[in-house]
């Protein structure tokens, strides 16, 4: 298993054990809300189960994503739709809280950093006000993981304390 898909099926056995539902339950609570926007299902999860931002963005994110996998993560089910593996997309928002969150589709992946005093340029793009992070840095190569990313990596750790 990749590290991602371990902090994805880390993350969601914590999911399981913090809200006492397993994967399928809150699978069929997502499905069943009614609601299809991605940002009120995570809103629904967060007011109705307590669960803290990141966390519900993971969940919503395996679930729509929906691909059956036989790796369940401890404790937790892959039927019902629920993907244990759905990958960095998912599982990106793990890092959030620490200042850092990435995200992954077909061509590459997105590094959302949150951080103070730092000016945009061409690779470090502002984000606009109210997104979950302050600026992104988008990677097609894995050469592109240099010091500079890596100076803004230590940045946003160091400003989530």
């Amino acid at each position: 298993m990749v590290d991602l898909d371990k902090a994805l099926a880390t993350q969601l056995a914590n999911i399981q054990q913090r809200t006492g539902k397993s994967l399928e339950e809150l699978a069929r609570i997502i499905r069943e809300s009614g609601l299809t926007k991605h940002g009120e299902l995570v809103s629904m999860l967060k007011s109705t189960l307590g669960m803290g931002h990141g966390d519900a963005n993971t969940l919503v994110h395996v679930v729509e994503k929906g691909a059956a996998t036989s790796a369940a993560p401890a404790g937790g089910s892959a039927s019902g739709g629920v993907a244990a593996d759905a990958g960095a997309d998912a599982g990106a928002d793990a890092g959030a809280d620490a200042g850092a969150d990435a995200g992954a589709d077909a061509a590459g992946v997105e590094v959302g950093l949150n951080m103070k005093g730092v000016s945009a340029t061409d690779r470090l793009e502002a984000l606009p006000a109210g997104q979950m992070c302050q600026y992104k840095v988008r990677l097609t190569d894995v050469a592109q993981v240099d010091a500079e990313l890596r100076g803004w990596l230590e940045q946003a750790f160091a400003a989530a304390g």
